[in-house]
C-alpha cells in the first residue's frame, strides 16, 4: 500500500493523489503505470510516471490475458515485427532507455516476449 509509505516521509497524501490523478488523467483506469517518487529534503516530491511495462503491450498486441506458464515450451500469442517496432518506439522514451539505440530496444522486447511464451513472427497471418 502507498499511503503507508507515503506517510512515513511525511508525504500529504491528498497532494500527492492530486498531482497523480492529474498526470494519469488522460490514461484508461487500469493500465499500470511504473513510477518512481522521489522524496526531497524539504518533504516536496518529484514524480516520473513511466510507460506501460513491456510485458504489457506485448499481452495487449498477442490479445492474451496472460503469459505463458512454461515458456520455450508452450506459446501463449503470436506478435509480428511490427509490433515489437511500435513497443521499441514507446519504450525507447522511459528514462531507462534513454541512451539505448532502437535496435536495441527491438531486441530486448523480442527477449521479453520470448520470456513471456509469447511468439515473435514476421507477420500475423489473416485468419
Amino acid at each position: 500500500p502507498l499511503g503507508p509509505q507515503l506517510g512515513e516521509r511525511q508525504i500529504q497524501i491528498g497532494a500527492f493523489c492530486k498531482e497523480f490523478n492529474e498526470k494519469t488523467s488522460t490514461i484508461r483506469p487500469g493500465i499500470p503505470l511504473p513510477t518512481n517518487i522521489k522524496v526531497n529534503p524539504d518533504k516536496s516530491f518529484e514524480m516520473h510516471i513511466n510507460n506501460p511495462p513491456v510485458t504489457y503491450f506485448l499481452k495487449q498486441a498477442a490479445g492474451i490475458k496472460k503469459g505463458a506458464m512454461k515458456p520455450g515450451k508452450e506459446v501463449a500469442g503470436k506478435v509480428s515485427l511490427k509490433h515489437v517496432y511500435e513497443i521499441a518506439q514507446i519504450k525507447s522514451q522511459d528514462p531507462a532507455f534513454e541512451n539505448v539505440s532502437l535496435q536495441e530496444v527491438c531486441k530486448r522486447v523480442i527477449g521479453i516476449s520470448h520470456s513471456v511464451g509469447i511468439e515473435v513472427v514476421p507477420h500475423l497471418e489473416e485468419e
